[in-house]
C-alpha cells in the first residue's frame, strides 16, 4: 500500500493510474476507520477499481471545537486496516496542506443551499459548507473517479450528488449501504466515545425507523412514533422526520411514494444519526 501525504502526490498518483487505463476509486474517510468504512473499500475492489482511500479530520465542518476536539484519531491503526482490507494508497494530508490559511477562514466555500440548511444543517450552522468544500477539494485533487459514499450519512450523499450535478465534476458518486451491528446500531465513528450504557441507548435510533418502517400509520404518527421510542430510552432528540429522498423536504400525510426516515439524537454529549428507506405507498412489512 502507498503512503501518500501532499497534494502533489497524490494528484500524480491518481493522474498515473488512469494513464495506465485502470479506474480511480475514491474512498473518503475522516479516519477512525471500522467495517463501514472498509465496506466502501470492499465495493471499490468488486468494482475492479484502483482504490485510493483519503484520511483527513476536517475541521471546517465542525461548528464546536470540543466535538472537533474530541473526534477519534487513529491514524497508525487506520493505515493497518485499509493495508489489510487491499487499499492501495492511503492518503493523509496535513492540515496546512488541505487548508493553507487555516485557523483563518478560507476565503472560498462550496455551499449547497436548501440541501445543506435542513436536518443536520440546521442543528449544526455551517456543517455542510465544509463538507461540500473539503469534498469538492478531494474530487478537484484526486480528478476523474469513482467516489464512494455511506447511505449512513444520507444528507452528505445527497448533498454530494447534487454539488457534482451542478458543478459538472467527473465523478460517479456511488451510494453504499449502511453497516450495522447485530442489534441494527449503525457503525459509526462517534460510537467509540459512548460509554457501554450509551451504546445500548443508541440501539434506540435503529429501533425508531424499524417502527416507521412496519408502521401502518400516516407520515405524522410515524414521526411521533420515532421521537417516542428514542425519547423513552433517554436519548435526547434532535429530529425524527420523515422526508422526500431528494429534497429532504418534510412529506405530509397524504404522500405515497418511497421517502426517508431521518433520526438524530445526542447521548452522552455524542451527536448520532440514522436514517432508512420507507416505502408510504405499503402497509409495512
Amino acid at each position: 500500500m502507498r503512503r501518500l501525504s501532499t497534494v502533489g502526490e497524490w494528484r500524480a498518483y491518481a493522474q498515473a493510474v488512469r494513464d495506465d487505463g485502470a479506474r480511480v476509486g475514491l474512498v473518503p474517510t475522516m479516519g477512525a476507520l471500522h467495517d463501514g468504512h472498509l465496506s466502501l473499500v470492499r465495493r471499490a475492489r468488486d468494482n475492479a477499481d484502483v482504490v485510493l482511500l483519503t484520511s483527513f479530520v476536517n475541521p471546517r465542518q465542525f461548528s464546536d471545537a470540543g466535538d472537533l476536539a474530541a473526534y477519534p484519531h487513529t491514524p497508525a491503526a487506520d493505515a493497518a486496516l485499509a493495508a489489510e482490507a487491499g487499499v492501495d494508497a492511503f492518503v493523509s494530508p496535513s492540515l496546512s496542506e488541505m487548508w493553507p490559511d487555516y485557523p483563518a477562514p478560507t476565503l472560498t466555500t462550496v455551499s449547497v443551499r436548501e440541501l445543506g440548511d435542513r436536518l443536520e444543517g440546521e442543528g449544526r450552522p455551517g456543517h455542510f459548507d465544509g463538507v461540500a468544500s473539503v469534498v469538492a477539494k478531494l474530487f478537484a485533487i484526486t480528478g476523474p473517479c469513482r467516489a464512494y459514499f455511506g447511505e449512513k450519512d444520507y444528507q452528505q450523499l445527497v448533498v454530494v450528488r447534487q454539488m457534482v450535478r451542478d458543478l459538472a465534476f467527473d465523478v460517479d458518486v456511488v451510494g453504499c449501504a449502511t453497516r450495522r451491528d447485530a442489534q441494527g446500531l449503525a457503525l459509526s465513528s462517534r460510537n467509540a466515545r459512548l460509554s457501554p450504557e450509551g451504546l445500548e441507548r443508541a440501539h434506540a435510533l435503529g429501533r425508531a425507523l424499524a417502527a416507521a418502517r412496519t408502521s401502518t400509520a400516516s407520515a405524522s404518527e410515524r414521526r411521533a412514533v420515532m421521537t417516542r421510542v428514542m425519547s423513552d430510552a433517554g436519548v435526547d432528540v434532535a429530529y425524527a422526520d420523515i422526508v422526500d429522498v431528494r429534497s429532504l423536504r418534510p412529506l405530509d400525510d397524504d404522500a405515497r411514494v418511497v421517502a426517508r426516515a431521518v433520526v438524530a439524537g445526542v447521548i452522552e454529549g455524542v451527536r448520532l444519526i440514522d436514517n432508512d428507506e420507507i416505502d408510504l405507498a405499503t402497509k409495512g412489512d
